[in-house]
């Protein structure tokens, strides 16, 4: 499988994909920076990102949940 599932804008130039791809028989959730090439619209794939196997997203998520937590808990959310 190879999908895109969500993006966002990280900055003016640069947007953050996040995916499901297929690499060498392993199924993996990517998460990765794209930016425009010079005097281009079109975004390339940078080497910034992760990719993670789908078996590891559940263990993410939940550390993500506690990153939020303690953001929420300093006030920075």
């Amino acid at each position: 499988m190879d999908k895109t599932v969500a993006v966002f804008q990280k900055n003016k130039f640069q947007e953050v994909r996040i995916g499901v791809r297929e690499f060498k028989g392993n199924d993996l959730v990517d998460i990765r920076i794209w930016t425009q090439t010079q005097g281009s619209v079109e975004m390339v794939a940078t080497a910034k990102g992760v990719a993670i196997n789908v078996t590891l997203l559940p263990k993410l998520l939940k550390h993500l949940h506690e990153v939020e937590q303690v953001l929420k808990e300093n006030r920075m959310l």
